[in-house]
C-alpha cells in the first residue's frame, strides 16, 4: 500500500483533536480512581497511558544498551519523540501523508537525523527491511487495523531472537456481532478470540495479557458526555440555522445523506456509545508477544 494522501476519519480526529482540546493522541487514556473524569484531564490520562508502555519497554529491554523500537501507525510522533527521549533507538511506519508530515516536523525540531520513517503500511514493508532488527515493535491502537496474517510473517521477520511485541488496542468480545443493545456502534479491532488463534498458530507466545478495559472506558463515558452536552445541541441549532436560511437545499442534502446522517445517529448521539456498551462488546488488551524459539 502507498502512502494513503486522502485522509481517513481517524486522521482527521487526530487533527481536530490536536487543535481542539490540544492533545496529542487519539485514544481515550487511562483512567484510575486518583484522576478526575472531567475534560480537562484528558491529556493526563493520556499521558498515564503513554508513560505505562514507556515503562513497560524499558523494562522489557532492560540491560540491552541503545534498544531499537519499531513504532508502528505511530500517529503525530508524540509517542516516536518521548521513546528517542529515554535512550530507544526508534523507527516508525505510518501510511498517512497528512500525519507523516507532522512526523517529519518533530523531528526536523529535534534535529533527529537518525530516525527511518516508513510512509507506507505495515503490511507492504518492503523485504529488505526484514533483518531481524528491533528488540520491540510497538502497536499502540494500530493492531487493530492490520491484517492479522501478514502482521505476524513481518513480525517474525522484523524482530531479533530475543525481541517482542508490544501490543496495546482494543478487541472484540464474543457478544459482538449478536444484535443486542449498541452492538457495532464501536468499529474496529480483530476478534479476542481470533488473535488467540492466529496468535497460536503462528508460534508466537503471549508473555502478559492485561485486560485494561475499566481503566481505559471511563474515557467511553467523558466521550459521551461531550457528544450530547456539546456536539448534540450545536447540531440541532446548525440545523435548525440551514433550515431557515436554505430550507429547499437543506432537505434535499439530508435526503441525499440519510443514510450517512443515520449511521452517524446511531453512533454518536442515539446513547449507544456509552461506557457499558464498550465493556460488553470490546476488551481492551496489553500484550507482550515473543516469536517462535525467541530466548530471554
Amino acid at each position: 500500500m502507498a502512502v494513503t494522501e486522502k485522509m481517513r476519519s481517524r486522521e482527521l480526529g487526530l487533527v481536530l483533536a490536536r487543535q481542539l482540546l490540544g492533545v496529542e493522541d487519539l485514544h481515550y487514556g487511562l483512567w484510575d480512581d486518583d484522576l478526575p473524569l472531567q475534560l480537562s484531564n484528558l491529556g493526563i490520562a493520556q499521558q498515564r497511558y503513554t508513560d505505562m508502555l514507556l515503562d513497560l519497554i524499558g523494562r522489557q529491554t532492560a540491560g540491552i544498551r541503545g534498544a531499537r523500537v519499531l513504532d508502528v501507525g505511530c500517529g503525530t510522533g508524540h509517542v516516536l519523540v518521548q521513546l528517542r527521549a529515554r535512550g530507544f533507538r526508534v523507527d516508525a511506519v505510518n501510511p498517512s501523508a497528512t500525519l507523516n508530515r507532522m512526523v517529519r516536523e518533530r523531528l526536523q525540531a529535534l534535529g533527529d537525523s537518525d530516525t527511518v520513517l516508513l510512509e507506507t503500511a505495515f503490511e507492504s514493508l518492503p523485504p529488505d527491511w526484514m533483518q531481524n532488527r528491533y528488540d520491540v515493535v510497538l502497536f499502540s491502537e494500530s493492531f487493530q487495523y492490520i491484517p492479522m496474517t501478514p502482521l505476524f510473517e513481518r513480525l517474525s521477520g522484523l524482530l531479533a531472537p530475543a525481541g517482542q511485541a508490544v501490543i496495546c488496542d482494543f478487541f472484540k468480545t464474543a457478544a459482538h456481532g449478536r444484535g443486542g443493545a449498541g452492538d457495532r456502534s464501536f468499529g474496529g479491532g480483530h476478534a479476542l478470540t481470533d488473535f488467540y488463534r492466529q496468535t497460536g498458530e503462528s508460534g508466537f507466545s503471549i508473555e502478559r495479557d492485561e485486560d485494561l478495559t475499566c481503566r481505559v472506558s471511563p474515557g467511553i463515558a467523558l466521550l459521551d458526555e461531550w457528544l450530547h452536552q456539546r456536539l448534540a445541541p450545536a447540531t440541532v441549532s446548525l440545523n435548525a440555522w440551514l433550515l431557515d436560511r436554505y430550507p429547499f437545499r437543506t432537505r434535499v442534502l439530508k435526503w441525499l445523506l440519510r443514510k450517512k446522517l443515520a449511521r452517524l445517529h446511531y453512533k454518536y448521539l442515539s446513547g449507544n456509545r456509552s461506557q457499558a456498551v464498550f465493556e460488553r462488546y470490546k476488551s481492551y488488551r496489553l500484550l507482550v508477544l515473543r516469536p517462535p524459539g525467541a530466548g530471554r
